[in-house]
């Protein structure tokens, strides 16, 4: 059972940045494909981010020059750097991974994020 715990979620006034860890642990096989998804409230969970075990990543339009997704394979852990965060940002950001030979994906519990002046 693989379990992910988030961190560094916050408040940031318009403008400013703020950086999201996933740490990913009890896994038997290692972690392929790992990503940032996002719900606001009254809105469906959308796409954030995603990488590959090989670094390959994709974002959503409205990220893309701002959010950079990143990950160290031997901490299984990935990171959301976000900059110039807008308000429309604001929501509960959820960390994501599929396991490598069961191709189970697992979710974290959630880091909120609140961008307002």
């Amino acid at each position: 059972q693989v379990q992910l715990v988030e961190s560094g979620g916050g408040f940031v006034q318009p403008g400013g940045s703020l950086k999201l860890s996933c740490a990913a642990s009890g896994s038997r096989f290692g972690i392929n494909e790992m990503a940032w998804y996002r719900q606001a409230p009254g809105e469906e969970r959308e796409l954030v981010a995603s990488i590959t075990r090989g670094s390959y990543t994709d974002y959503a339009d409205s990220v893309k020059g701002r959010f950079a997704i990143s990950r160290d394979n031997a901490k299984n852990t990935v990171y959301l750097q976000m900059n110039s965060l807008k308000p429309e940002d604001t929501a509960a950001y959820y960390c994501t991974c599929r396991e490598r030979v069961t191709a189970i994906a697992y979710w974290g519990r959630g880091a909120q994020v609140t961008v307002s002046s």
